[in-house]
């Protein structure tokens, strides 16, 4: 394949070394950025659609309507372009951008180096006809109502000197609201500095109002992501319990009926969809919220869907059945579980689809499988472990609902015997568990990853 670099007025793009060049000095950009630059290049004969950019650039994660305007906004900053009298990038109304200079020189790249400077040029220039531009900027950070311009105002003191935007932000007013921005923008910036908040002054003002930036971004990705969570949970409920069903079934000594696959499935989507709507809902929360520290938040925040879940269902399961049969279940699963599948399902799901600059992780094709497989096997160890502590998951609650009324037919003592013991014991309720842990683990995660139309 024909490898070309592009120029353009006093820039030069080369897609196979990863540059920005202005004048032979090589412009920071982080590299999605890049690669929205190069996409707009290559089909500079024709606007691209929004929806297209998104399925390239950022083809393995889901963002926002706002990451691609960021993005567009710091290439025009960075070329010193200007939004209402375009040179090189122009919004196409309704549907998406293209890049409009005529005079762009495609040539064959070659391997003789590029020249580049050791400093990258800043793309906020610092001309004294400016004034003080940190204070151009700050003003427009604290006063400025409108959230766009707030956005550029934080980008561009990123651009200017983090450290020393910080220190002149001080505790003037507004300034938990502009600290809270910068921490968020330092992402979209290359080079840009930390932006601690804890330990702050008004840290926890901060970080507040960051969460809640970060929430109404991501709002309607994060509900498409848990509704998908769950019916990747419930789906893979009614597979584990039409398998298990049918195993049942067909065991030595087993006197359960042939419905019993169907009974089981309908138990297993229930009890898949109720545990993924916990886990799934924490899981979409910190995919929302959390960037530098992903993985964390995304144990917590499983450990505590899940938990939540859990013991809302213990409650209610207890409640309905003591009422309607007057028995006291004790020995069924609740709140310590779910936070111990919830946890496991988070830390699998983390160290599967590892993302530093944030984002919701949409792998595809094999990687896909592949992070499922990793959430799934988490969730198995996870319940190897619960169940060798005591704990009681879907199929050992089951067993213990199914002894305790005379009569029932899908006591899982036949299971076990085909494991050499003769009731449930630790091997058995081991082995039921990490199947019911994979399922659910696989499921769960195969959903959330589901990219939204």
């Amino acid at each position: 394949m024909r490898r070309v670099r592009y120029r353009f007025g006093d820039f030069c793009v080369s897609p196979a070394r990863r540059l920005l060049l202005r004048s032979g000095r090589e412009l920071a950009l982080i590299p999605r950025y890049l690669d929205l630059l190069i996409l707009l290049l290559e089909r500079r004969h024709e606007a691209v659609h929004r929806r297209e950019i998104f399925e390239t650039v950022w083809s393995d994660v889901v963002v926002s309507d706002g990451a691609l305007s960021q993005a567009v906004r710091t290439l025009r900053r960075t070329l010193g372009d200007d939004s209402r009298e375009p040179v090189y990038i122009r919004t196409v109304s309704r549907h998406g951008y293209r890049f409009a200079f005529d005079a762009v020189v495609e040539e064959p790249e070659d391997d003789a180096p590029l020249p580049a400077a050791a400093v990258a040029i800043s793309p906020v220039p610092l001309s004294p006809a400016r004034g003080d531009p940190f204070e151009d900027a700050l003003e427009k950070l604290l006063s400025e109502q409108d959230r766009e311009a707030r956005r550029e105002a934080a980008e561009a003191l990123h651009a200017l000197g983090t450290a020393e935007a910080l220190r002149r932000l001080g505790r003037r007013p507004g300034h938990e609201a502009a600290r809270a921005l910068l921490r968020d923008a330092r992402w979209d910036v290359p080079g840009a500095g930390p932006v601690p908040l804890f330990g702050q002054p008004g840290g926890l003002t901060a970080a507040r109002l960051l969460i809640t930036l970060r929430l109404r971004h991501a709002l309607r990705l994060a509900r498409q992501r848990w509704a998908a969570a769950c019916a990747g949970g419930a789906a893979a409920g009614a597979v584990a319990g039409a398998l298990g069903g049918l195993a049942l079934r067909l065991a030595p000594g087993s006197h359960a009926p042939a419905s019993v696959a169907v009974t089981l499935a309908l138990v297993g989507v229930i009890v898949g969809g109720l545990g993924a709507a916990g886990v799934g809902a924490g899981l979409a929360a910190a995919e929302a919220v959390a960037r530098s520290l992903r993985g964390p938040a995304l144990v917590l925040a499983g450990a505590a869907g899940g938990g939540t879940i859990g013991a809302t269902s213990n409650l209610v399961g207890r409640w309905v059945l003591e009422g309607l049969f007057g028995r006291e279940l004790s020995a069924v699963g609740g709140g310590l579980e779910g936070l111990a599948i919830g946890a496991a399902a988070g830390l699998g799901y983390a160290l599967a689809t590892p993302r530093h600059e944030g984002g919701m992780a949409t792998p595809r094709g094999a990687d896909r499988v592949r992070a499922a497989a990793i959430t799934g096997l988490s969730c198995a160890a996870a319940a190897v472990v619960v169940t060798a502590l005591g704990g009681h998951l879907a199929g050992t609650s089951l067993n213990f609902v199914a002894r305790t009324f005379q009569g029932s037919q899908v006591g899982l003592a036949p299971l076990a015997r085909m494991l050499g013991e003769p009731e449930l014991g630790p091997l058995s309720r081991a082995v039921i568990g990490a199947y019911e842990g994979a399922f659910f683990g696989f499921g769960l995660a195969l959903g959330l990853t589901r990219r939204p139309l």
